[in-house]
């Protein structure tokens, strides 16, 4: 048995690029955040998770460059080693003050913040918790973990009790959760699952990559219902609203200190470079000082949801800027895309294992920068298209 039949063998990707409907992979010649140019045009990019449209801000640019100039282009080291650069300490102190927690750690990456954050917290004798909807990141962490993982049905808190309820009392209990799931923009129900994981005594993990910056006055999840002190552990990216990349963990002082000496994509990985260290660290400061980066975002998000529900979408049951077209057959979903595409809209089509099966859609996320006038051009082109293929 070869090893490699598996690869010569598959041709999903084949069998869509022969229907002219092959979504992935697509590469951009420019953008401007808001816009992109692909193939030669410019396209309305309703794809991107640059919730705050920090990306081209000439601060944060101007903060990149600095960062360069002074550390160069990479730490060609770990953490642990000799990576450590004096501003990844400065960036630490600022993230714990900011989402008001003892301490915090950075990442390279937020898929590696999971792998080694919740892998190393999970011992022989713990069982971690996850929703089915949780980040695969956070799927990945908990198979690296050597503890046992139990999923509940995406939101079933009933469910999770009697999960709960059925664990000896002498095992460390995890629970993982979105704050905000990333493909139907919901937020988990912070104010009935804390309490549920203080009366079976498990501690509580929750991904905030999509909330820092959005929801709670960009503080995320658990300042969005007054519950900072009820979440154990708050994990968080650069690589979204903070137009940067990387990722972090926020915690007590003595959890954060274990993970730093214990996750291994933390311990093995080179450090993040000082042009994206900066890059976050200006991002961070135009978040604290300007809340009304938040307040556009939240606009244009209430606009799209209004402007979809109108035209007759199915957008499942989103509360963020996170707003899916669900539309359920994978074909017909990347056939929208196509359309959508060509008229001049970018989104990202998702299909399983990201989503069930059967639930294929297409995933629109927006800006606080983009303008009245792009997102009505946006709709147009959405009941347009909608309408010709019969998705509305």
């Amino acid at each position: 048995m070869d090893i490699f039949k598996k690869c010569y063998e598959f041709d999903a990707d084949k069998i869509a690029m022969a229907k002219g409907i092959y979504p992935f992979f697509q590469p951009l010649e420019g953008t401007d955040g808001t816009e992109v140019v692909m193939n030669g045009r410019k396209v309305l990019m309703l794809g991107s998770n640059n919730y705050l449209g920090l990306t081209f801000d000439p601060r944060i640019v101007k903060a990149a460059h600095d960062g360069i100039e002074k550390f160069g282009t990479s730490c060609t080291g770990s953490r642990l080693i000799n990576g450590t650069l004096c501003i990844h300490e400065e960036l630490e102190h600022k993230l714990a003050a900011f989402m008001k927690r003892d301490a915090a750690i950075v990442f390279s990456t937020g898929m590696q913040t999971n792998l080694g954050a919740i892998s190393c917290l999970i011992g022989h004798n713990d069982i971690v918790v996850t929703d089915k909807e949780d980040h695969a990141s956070i799927v990945d962490g908990c198979r690296l973990g050597m503890g046992e993982v139990k999923r509940f049905i995406h939101g079933d808190l009933e469910q999770l009790e009697r999960i709960l309820e059925k664990i000896p009392q002498d095992k460390g209990i995890l629970v993982v959760v979105d704050g905000v799931f990333s493909m139907g923009g919901d937020i988990v129900d912070l104010p009935k699952l804390a309490p549920l994981c203080k009366k079976y005594g498990a501690r509580l993990y929750v991904d905030d990559a999509h909330s820092i910056g959005v929801l709670g006055g960009g503080r995320g999840t658990a300042v969005h219902f007054h519950m900072e002190k009820d979440v154990d552990i708050t994990m968080g990216t650069f690589s979204k609203s903070f137009a940067s990349l990387g990722g972090f963990v926020v915690g007590d002082k003595d959890v954060i200190n274990f993970i730093k000496h214990n996750a291994r994509s933390f311990i093995f990985s080179a450090s993040l470079p000082a042009s994206n260290t900066m890059a976050a660290m200006a991002a961070l400061e135009i978040m604290e000082k300007e809340p009304e980066h938040v307040e556009r975002l939240w606009d244009n998000a209430r606009f799209m949801m209004k402007g979809f529900r109108d035209l007759g979408f199915n957008i499942g049951k989103t509360e963020t800027p996170i707003i899916p077209i669900i539309i359920g057959d994978d074909d017909r979903a990347f056939t929208f895309w196509k359309e959508l595409y060509e008229a001049g809209v970018y989104t990202n089509p998702v299909c399983a294992p990201a989503v069930p099966v059967g639930m294929a859609l297409l995933r629109t996320s927006y800006m606080a920068t983009q303008t009245r006038d792009q997102l009505t051009r946006a709709l147009d082109i959405f009941e347009k298209c909608g309408k010709k293929l019969g998705v509305i």
